[in-house]
């Protein structure tokens, strides 16, 4: 819950605040409960709502339209043209992971949570609950109201930049 708050809201004793007027909403809404989504998620969808309402209040939210005109999520170059045989798949693929031990230091954990928390709100709040919360597509849709097809893009994009801060970071780290 803290991590999907924190999209919203900051600094984080506010975000424990939304969460704590979540929980009192929960129990005092539990019996319009109709049980036409899981319970998770309709919980979820009050912490967001509760969230996105805090962050107007605060004027910290950052709209869905600040997001256009952003460029690729990966550069072009990094693929074969369309006049190769293999067009679309990798000219310069991804380097090789380092020793395990440089994947487990703390130093790296750190610098993939900063790249987490420099995503814009929406690929972050995907990207948190998709791959760092394990939830499916269906819930994230539901709970963030965003279209399955927005969903998709919002959370290849947020991959693709936490993968590009980490191939950055790994390559200065290793060399």
């Amino acid at each position: 819950m803290l991590h999907l708050a924190l999209v919203f809201v900051q600094p984080r004793a506010v975000a424990e605040e939304v969460i704590q007027d979540t929980w009192i909403a929960v129990l005092e809404g539990i019996e319009r409960f109709e049980s036409r989504s899981t319970l998770r998620t309709w919980v979820f969808t009050i912490l967001t709502n509760r969230a996105k309402t805090r962050a107007m209040r605060e004027r910290r939210s950052i709209p869905f339209s600040a997001l256009e005109g952003e460029g690729p999520a990966v550069e072009p170059e990094r693929f074969l043209p369309a006049s190769d045989g293999w067009a679309g798949h990798w000219a310069s693929p991804p380097g090789p992971l380092p020793p395990e031990e440089l994947l487990l230091a703390s130093e790296t954990r750190e610098h993939l949570a900063a790249a987490i928390r420099r995503l814009p709100p929406a690929q972050r709040a995907v990207f948190s609950l998709r791959d760092v919360e394990g939830w499916s597509a269906e819930e994230v849709c539901n709970v963030l109201e965003l279209s399955e097809t927005n969903q998709r893009v919002l959370l290849h994009r947020g991959r693709s930049a936490v993968r590009q801060a980490l191939e950055d970071y790994l390559k200065d780290a290793t060399g």
